[in-house]
């Protein structure tokens, strides 16, 4: 492994969705990571085969059976070489297992112990139920995205369990890392997509605080409502999106469209409906491709709504190999990217099991001792 991580060993308590990508932006850069599974839940892939299920690639995963003694042993040891260690579950089923932070962090002072959750470790909804949904219902997120007369629209699970989950705990580990480089001690990264989420949300509440955002959606400059921060249907159905921000690009769009427009109106809601059903009509006499090629030569922030499967043969995403193919399936690279130490993907996902004596030799178990615990039902091994 040569990325910025190499000489980092992280754990990763199974789990899917936010603590997956987070276990996959850190293998991608480097860092040994081994995926705990436990054992009765081997398969995460809700269904999924384990060649598609790309956010686990770059690091092998193991099913341990974590009722066990022998199971809880195993992961301490792990604990010992570890730099940091991740998890997914509702506050308290660490401790259940006997593996929470204080136990861990006994055993290896140095540890920096992440917690992904929902809600948090305290607060009233600590142990409530949740999913991405709800965590953007109640941090304002939702209620801001959608047409101003429609209902709210969900954005995928991006911003909550990726965003405001993943990232966010991948930034908190690291940064604990680099502290702990300091002064030799690890601590717990309370890691809760709510927290993740509003600190997303900043900008926002500066813009409603200063009386420069209206709470209701499509009705401000950056949410849809404005008619130079907006998307538009082409002749063939299509879309495209259009970020003319500033009155230079506004003017590039206008004049492009053949429109004849103050660029000032574009700062005056009162004239928003008015001029968007302008710039709808045009866009509409054309395909998006034609667009396309009329606006690749015009700064005027207009680009082509392309689907995932059209994104991966963009030209400057082929370019700047954006997208690259393992064993035959295509996917997006490593990011962010770095001149010296490069990530990569060291790997295909694979099913727990697959090979633990491989999986298990970066932490100093020898094939002797993963092959008794495979025996005496510890290890799950697949054929």
């Amino acid at each position: 492994m040569s990325g910025p991580l190499s000489n980092y060993k992280i754990i990763e308590i199974a789990g899917i969705g936010p603590g997956q990508l987070c276990g996959m932006l850190l293998a991608d850069l480097g860092a040994t990571v081994i995926r705990i599974d436990r054992k009765e839940d081997a398969d995460l892939g809700i269904g999924m085969p384990a060649k598609y299920n790309l956010m686990n690639r770059s690091r092998p995963a193991i099913a341990v059976d974590l009722k066990s003694e022998a199971g809880v042993e195993l992961v301490k040891t792990l604990i010992g070489e570890a730099d940091a260690l991740f998890e997914g579950f509702r506050p308290g089923v660490m401790e259940r297992l006997g593996l929470g932070p204080e136990i861990c962090m006994a055993l290896n002072p140095k540890l920096v112990y992440g917690r992904m959750t929902g809600w948090g470790q305290d607060g009233p909804m600590a142990q409530a139920v949740g999913h991405d949904p709800n965590y953007i219902a109640l941090t304002g997120v939702l209620a801001s995205i959608g047409d101003k007369e429609g209902a709210p629209v969900y954005p995928l699970n991006l911003i909550g369990d990726f965003g405001g989950g993943g990232v966010y705990l991948a930034f908190g580990l690291l940064a604990a890392l680099l502290e702990t480089n300091r002064s030799g001690q690890g601590q717990v990264v309370d890691a809760a997509m709510v927290d993740g989420i509003a600190s997303m949300m900043t900008l926002f509440h500066g813009l409603l605080a200063g009386r420069m955002w209206q709470e209701s959606r499509g009705s401000n400059m950056i949410d849809a409502g404005a008619p130079n921060v907006h998307v538009y249907r082409t002749r063939d159905n299509a879309y495209m999106a259009v970020g003319a921000v500033e009155a230079r690009f506004f003017k590039n769009l206008t004049r492009t469209l053949g429109l004849d427009i103050d660029p000032e109106l574009r700062n005056k809601p009162k004239h928003w409906a008015e001029l968007t059903a302008q710039i709808q009509q045009v866009f509409s006499t054309k395909t998006r491709d034609q667009w396309s090629d009329i606006f690749a030569e015009v700064d005027a922030c207009v680009s082509p709504v392309l689907s995932l499967t059209e994104a991966t043969q963009q030209q400057h995403l082929v370019a700047r190999a954006t997208y690259v193919e393992v064993e035959g399936i295509i996917q997006p690279a490593p990011a962010p990217r770095f001149s010296r130490t490069p990530g990569e993907i060291s790997q295909p996902p694979l099913e727990s099991g697959t090979d633990n004596v491989s999986a298990l030799k970066p932490w100093s178990m020898t094939k002797n001792q993963v092959e008794q615990l495979e025996r005496d039902g510890t290890l799950l091994k697949t054929d």
